[in-house]
């Protein structure tokens, strides 16, 4: 099996690496699977012919993942045209090369798509109604990403994404933390933290499941995250318990920090389809915090 993994310098592209070049179960003899890794200066998204070359240039794959995007969303209200290209113009020319080398297609999305305002944890078929540049963007991709494939891909959505890798609100609190003694931390957006490597692995799960590899299947979307129930206030809090940070954290409104994007208030999402379907168990997001960061130190 030859997988491309697109994104490879962001989050979950390098934990996707780091669990393939750790794990000798991923590749042995009698199941050899071949991981090709592209990052911007091999497959740039932001550019249309850069992305027919690379494939024109490259055997072809039975799997790709796509783990790139544009995710700066406050910057995204400035830079629509790019933003627009990389998650929405660029999922469709997978999809539509997945299609023609008859290769299976997983997209990563964005809890964004959502307008949080819901009181119930979202469903994979609830309404969407993004209402920022970014998550209208990510919503054109999978919509169009369903346009050109009815089968054989898959859409994880995903929220709250962070890692040991590149920036993200835990290495952010964490630098902040040792900076100050006081932080004011948003408390009236709600949803579900995401360990990158919790995501990787459920990638892996799903790819190396035979039923996946062998069978032509409707294309499906899923929800994706760590499970609990907390906001960004909560998760600060408890990112300087672990870490054992002396620093004050002060709950404030969205409405007293103001970014050029707006943000949803209620991103929860049901993850049901996903256990059941693939025989997960969901893992809590306080633990997946505490390994992430042991892996800090």
């Amino acid at each position: 099996m030859r997988t491309l993994i697109t994104g490879k310098n962001g989050q979950l592209g390098q934990s996707l690496n780091k669990i393939i070049s750790t794990n000798a179960k991923i590749n042995n003899n009698t199941n050899p699977n071949e991981f090709i890794f592209a990052g911007r200066e091999e497959l740039d998204l932001s550019d249309e012919n850069n992305i027919n070359n690379y494939f024109d240039n490259n055997d072809k794959f039975d799997i790709i993942i796509n783990c790139a995007a544009y995710t700066a969303v406050d910057k995204a209200e400035e830079e629509k045209d790019l933003t627009n290209q990389v998650n929405h113009l660029a999922v469709k020319q997978l999809a539509e090369i997945a299609n023609k080398q008859q290769a299976k297609l997983m997209h990563i999305s964005t809890d964004y798509v959502f307008d949080g305002e819901s009181d119930e944890p979202y469903l994979e078929i609830d309404e969407t109604n993004p209402i920022n540049v970014y998550g209208k963007a990510k919503l054109a991709g999978e919509q169009a990403l369903q346009a050109a494939m009815l089968t054989n891909a898959i859409i994880i959505r995903t929220s709250w994404v962070y890692s040991e890798y590149g920036n993200n609100f835990v290495k952010t609190m964490l630098r902040l933390g040792q900076e100050r003694n006081e932080l004011n931390v948003v408390s009236d957006q709600i949803g579900s933290p995401t360990y990158a490597t919790d995501l990787a692995e459920v990638i892996l799960k799903i790819i190396s499941n035979k039923n996946y590899q062998n069978k032509e299947q409707s294309t499906e979307v899923y929800h994706y995250s760590n499970e609990g129930e907390i906001s960004w206030y909560d998760f600060a809090k408890e990112i300087f318990k672990i870490a054992k940070i002396n620093c004050k954290v002060n709950p404030i409104t969205t409405q007293q920090y103001t970014t050029p994007a707006k943000r949803p208030k209620n991103t929860l999402m049901n993850k049901d389809k996903i256990a059941e379907t693939f025989n997960f168990q969901m893992v809590k997001w306080k633990n997946s915090s505490s390994n992430c960061l042991n892996q800090l130190g």
